[in-house]
């Protein structure tokens, strides 16, 4: 077994400045990055804690006992939260997305869901308001986050087969209390219900068909993520990627597939249909098909830094910012001096100088900003 890296350099405590420019960046809703990317999705993570340990997120091995979490005064406070969300609506962003860690640790949460419910788009709409989930708390707290304002959940399921689901969550959790929790948000309302699935070759592909034979006609639309390179901690290789058209064929082997067009601009997956109707099931392909083109997601983090990338090194410190005195106009500026300077594509350059630069020991964990 290989032995597991542990990086040198804590993501949590590396930041860069959030300048404020010297000529205000005053919100339109129009904001573009260097390679006319609007800023359309905000995932905010509300804790960088979580009770798995995937391997190919948290492993044991570094996320054990003597891991040191974030102290919770370093946290965002819900209305920090709320207020930088505020200025991300202004320069355009129409969804946010709760994440982690496992963002039901969160004591509270339907406290800060509510106050982003409150919020507005630079069209006078709500936000989508959406959160990620391992399922494990769901069953208890769906109602109250249904109550709250939250209008769909994505759960984290990686296969059917109880000792398989066990194996990779780590923490010997059983499988029906995931598929508990999926039926107490479909019945509060919280729906289209998506799950997704890592794909792990040697792990979990036989999972794939027992998967999509359960979800098929339950209005469930399950998606397949190609396992990727985040973080510096689960030990990434690409013999280890099975690639989403790999798992289409296997599907299709079963049940006939029609592809389907994109529902918005930057989605990332891609969409096929059961021909018989029965629903449909979507492919992420980080790692074979780049969606880098279309990116319109800023990431969060629980302490207020500010990442571009799913795969990036350096978050950008709002927290300083706000905690520094800075008012709403002078972070709106700088939210917008920051996305106008992106240019990150990782999944486009994966494997050449140019991603490689720096090492790739000093991306961000995916457990810190949500995936």
């Amino acid at each position: 077994m290989a032995e597991r890296v542990i990086p040198l350099v804590d993501q949590r405590l590396a930041a860069l400045g959030a300048p404020v420019p010297a000529q205000a960046i005053t919100p339109t809703g129009l904001l573009a990055d260097t390679r006319g990317r609007p800023l359309r999705d905000l995932r905010i993570s509300v804790t960088d804690r979580c009770n798995f340990r995937c391997s190919y997120c948290m492993p044991k091995e570094v996320f054990d006992k003597d891991y040191q979490y974030l102290p919770h005064a370093s946290l965002l406070s819900f209305e920090e939260i709320t207020r930088l969300a505020r200025q991300f609506l202004a320069h355009g962003v129409h969804k946010i997305r709760l994440t982690g860690g496992e963002p039901l640790l969160r004591k509270n949460l339907e406290v800060l869901v509510a106050q982003l419910a409150a919020l507005r788009t630079v069209d006078g709409t709500p936000p989508e308001l959406t959160l990620t989930t391992n399922g494990s708390l769901l069953a208890r707290k769906a109602k109250a986050l249904k109550e709250a304002g939250l209008q769909r959940v994505t759960v984290s399921l990686d296969g059917l087969d109880d000792e398989v689901f066990r194996r990779m969550n780590d923490v010997d959790f059983p499988v029906h209390e995931v598929l508990a929790g999926i039926d107490a948000a479909r019945e509060a309302g919280l729906g289209p219900i998506k799950v997704n699935m890592v794909v792990k070759r040697g792990t979990n592909e036989d999972q794939i068909l027992p998967m999509a034979r359960h979800f098929r006609g339950t209005g469930v639309a399950l998606r397949f993520i190609e396992y990727m390179d985040v973080g510096a901690t689960n030990g990434w290789r690409m013999d280890e990627v099975l690639p989403s058209s790999e798992v289409r064929r296997l599907i299709e082997s079963e049940f006939p597939l029609r592809p389907l067009q994109p529902t918005a601009a930057g989605e990332t997956a891609q969409r096929w249909a059961y021909a018989d109707g029965a629903g449909e099931v979507g492919f992420i392909s980080s790692v074979t098909h780049a969606f880098c083109g279309d990116c319109n997601r800023a990431r969060l983090s629980t302490e207020g830094k500010l990442y571009l990338c799913l795969f990036a090194s350096n978050g950008y410190d709002l927290r300083a910012l706000m905690r520094g005195g800075a008012d709403d106009a002078e972070i709106a500026s700088a939210i917008g001096h920051i996305w106008q300077g992106r240019d990150d594509r990782y999944s486009e350059l994966r494997g050449t100088q140019a991603a490689d630069t720096g090492g790739a020991r000093r991306r961000v964990e995916m457990s810190y900003i949500g995936g």
